[in-house]
């Protein structure tokens, strides 16, 4: 395995996190999904009051992967964590990376002491659902469950009429 340093990110991997997260996008078939500036990555994650978390994976000096990740509060549990994304650069991926990544979400998780954490995942994308399922993570389908989501426009648009 290749030597990774695992650290938490700092506002100089901006670039290279919003580079990951088009990649991301791409890979999920959203390739004109992100629109998020650079600016706006900087300010929400390494301004006064960050928004978002991020640890990083290196290998010589090259960020090759990431964990992306946010606070939230259950009614029913409490304190949560959420893994907005965990990304591999494509070439980069089978080596063992995504994994260290993932273990060091788990840590911050634990460290936090959160009573859950929780992500999505597309339903094709089957290398990602069976390294969930073989850590033991639970896979709900969520039937009666939909994902309920409104955006800037559609926000203003509803709260004008």
């Amino acid at each position: 395995m290749v030597n990774t340093i695992i650290r938490k990110a700092n506002s100089n991997d901006v670039k290279d996190i919003l580079s990951l997260l088009i990649e991301l996008a791409e890979y999920e078939k959203e390739p004109d999904a992100v629109k998020l500036s650079e600016q706006e990555l900087r300010r929400d994650g390494f301004g006064e009051n960050p928004k978002y978390q991020c640890i990083i994976a290196e290998i010589n000096k090259t960020i090759v992967g990431l964990a992306f990740y946010t606070p939230r509060y259950s009614t029913w549990v409490g304190e949560t964590l959420h893994l907005e994304d965990l990304i591999v650069t494509k070439k980069m991926r089978g080596k063992g990376i995504g994994t260290i990544l993932y273990k060091s979400f788990l840590k911050e998780a634990k460290k936090r002491d959160v009573n859950r954490v929780e992500w999505s995942v597309l339903d094709w994308n089957k290398p990602a659902i069976n390294f969930y399922k073989k850590t033991g993570a639970i896979i709900d389908a969520l039937d009666q469950w939909k994902i309920v989501r409104m955006d800037k426009q559609i926000i203003d648009d509803y709260l004008s009429r």
